[in-house]
């Protein structure tokens, strides 16, 4: 694994939609630069630097406010592009890391000073090699207050993975749904189980994020847009959305990102929808005292 792989747009297209003052990008990544940040040793892909100088461009160019900068997997566990990132942000950015279970308290704590609010579980065996449960509970129970766990997961394991989540006593946001196979519509059983998770406790959030990797039919991701705008109408407290920016894996198939913004008013047809979705939701979990003050 030595060529380096570019998985994101050069030229995004200016979306038409435009996303309301103090919108959130919930769900995007850096990748170095490698020079300053190398990358694991375990990754399983080796991208292009796409640092904060890119990122933080194109959250202007597509009219966002805020990111929320989650730690890719060729990144390992040590997060320091991603805290480099947040640093850059001037206080619009905001992150999840992805640790050793073993971390200590005192490093959660620096975490927690460089503006991470979550911890990832990754269970895509394609981009991990080890998912240990028991770990993850324990680490998961050592958070700092008012984290939050994120988890990643296809559809295929989610009944496995029920136990698991039950057990962890902090909300939990799950990425993209946990890839369900939306082509099956809003009422297929992927989307019905997912629906019975979230039914299960009241602080389950989900992302409704990614119609480039769940809709095989390609732009303009209509089976997507079918299959999610219910559950954003039905659950829209607990919606997040995000470019997932510079979209790790996708080289072979890269969105138009203007594009993956005009997906938004097709799930969240309302102002009142959008503003949850872009901005109140995505504000309570990562910038609460913000909203407090």
């Amino acid at each position: 694994m030595n060529e380096r792989i570019i998985s994101w747009h050069g030229n995004p297209s200016a979306p038409r939609y435009t996303p309301p003052p103090g919108a959130i990008d919930a769900h995007c990544h850096v990748f170095g630069p490698m020079a300053q940040f190398p990358f694991s040793a375990k990754a399983k892909y080796l991208p292009e630097d796409a640092g904060p100088d890119l990122l933080f461009a194109l959250r202007d160019h597509l009219g966002f406010a805020r990111n929320v900068i989650v730690q890719a997997s060729c990144h390992g566990t040590d997060n320091a592009a991603t805290l480099h990132a947040i640093a850059q942000s001037q206080g619009k950015a905001r992150g999840v890391a992805v640790v050793d279970p073993a971390i200590s308290e005192a490093d959660l704590a620096a975490l927690h000073d460089g503006g991470i609010r979550g911890i990832r579980f990754n269970f895509l065996k394609r981009l991990v090699d080890d998912a240990p449960k028991e770990k993850f509970l324990d680490v998961a129970r050592r958070l700092p207050d008012g984290w939050h766990v994120v988890i990643y997961f296809e559809a295929d394991i989610l009944e496995e993975l029920r136990p698991f989540m039950d057990a962890i006593p902090v909300p939990i946001v799950i990425d993209h749904m946990g890839r369900p196979d939306v082509t099956q519509g809003p009422d297929g059983s992927d989307m019905r189980a997912f629906r019975a998770l979230l039914e299960s406790r009241p602080d389950i959030w989900f992302k409704a994020t990614c119609p480039d990797r769940l809709d095989p039919a390609g732009a303009p991701w209509d089976a997507f847009a079918e299959a999610v705008a219910p559950l954003v109408a039905d659950y829209s407290d607990r919606a997040l959305w995000g470019t997932d920016w510079p979209h790790p894996n996708m080289q072979d198939a890269i969105p138009d990102d203007g594009h993956l913004v005009d997906m938004i008013p097709r799930i969240a047809p309302t102002q009142a929808l959008q503003h949850q979705l872009l901005v109140d939701n995505p504000m309570r979990l990562y910038w609460p005292e913000e909203q407090r003050g």
